[in-house]
């Protein structure tokens, strides 16, 4: 899994990593988490964010094979986040289903997706001493947040212009697939070209 701009977390939500050794390799481990109002404020200072109202994670974490081991759980939260147009609050709501695989031989994974060219799986991660749900709970709420956050009422972004110094203003249309093509066609006196997959 990339690594995540995910701070350390404050230090009270350490007490829920778990030591893998400890874990029972016959039945699922069950984990609940409810952060105090403290917590969800030191989270949200940490994450950028102006708040976090609600968060709750519930899940378990259950052995696959003889070595990895498997998170399952549901996430839920209401985060406040500045509008990046107008710094009025934005709230988001989050509740979904999470999962990760912590394997222990992470090195062959990693060679094996590298020599298929497979899309990378971002809920595999490398196996370590300790399994920390609240972790992945912060992770997780970097990863859904959203990254430009906008109020309802905030007005539209102005549509992009680039240019250099003696050019004609380029426009978001004109950057569209083909936009070139089209233009240098119909000056020739031609129609449109056709989208190459359509063609072949």
């Amino acid at each position: 899994m990339p690594t995540l701009p995910v701070p350390s977390g404050p230090s009270s939500l350490m007490r829920h990593a778990r030591l893998v050794s400890g874990l029972s390799q016959n039945s699922p481990t069950a984990f609940e988490i409810k952060p105090t109002p403290e917590e969800r404020l030191a989270a949200a200072n940490e994450l950028g964010f102006d708040d976090i109202r609600k968060l709750t994670f519930v899940g378990e974490l259950e052995a696959e094979g003889e070595r990895d081991w498997c998170l399952t759980g549901r996430l839920g939260a209401t985060i406040v986040q500045p509008c990046v147009a107008t710094l009025e609050p934005v709230v988001t709501r989050i509740d979904t289903p999470v999962k990760r695989r912590f394997l222990a031989r992470w090195e062959d994974q990693a060679e094996a997706g590298s020599e298929t060219e497979m899309p990378e799986d971002v809920t595999l991660e490398p196996l370590a001493t300790e399994i920390n749900p609240a972790m992945v709970m912060l992770e997780e709420l970097v990863l859904l947040a959203p990254d430009f956050p906008r109020a309802s009422d905030a007005a539209p972004l102005e549509p992009l212009r680039v240019t250099e110094p003696g050019k004609d203003v380029l426009s978001d249309e004109d950057l569209k697939p083909f936009a070139g093509l089209a233009a240098l066609k119909a000056a020739m006196g031609g129609s449109e070209p056709d989208d190459p997959e359509e063609s072949t």
